[in-house]
């Protein structure tokens, strides 16, 4: 039992030392990520709602 408390104790401090290492953007670059995401989902939604409508025309053509 105590290693078991021992280990999870381990992790949690091991944890605790790598989140001390990132480097955590700020502000500018949160928005333009944030911006960049939002972009890209955009122009994939897009991308598969024109293929949809383009499979069904050749579906409703066929039918």
């Amino acid at each position: 039992m105590k290693k078991g408390f021992k280990s999870l104790f381990t992790f949690f401090s091991e944890s605790w030392a790598e989140l001390k290492k990132v480097r955590w953007p700020n502000r500018k670059e949160l928005t333009n990520y944030t911006l960049i995401v939002l972009g890209t989902i955009v122009v994939v939604a897009i991308y598969f709602w024109v293929l949809d409508i383009g499979i069904s025309a050749v579906i409703e053509a066929i039918i």
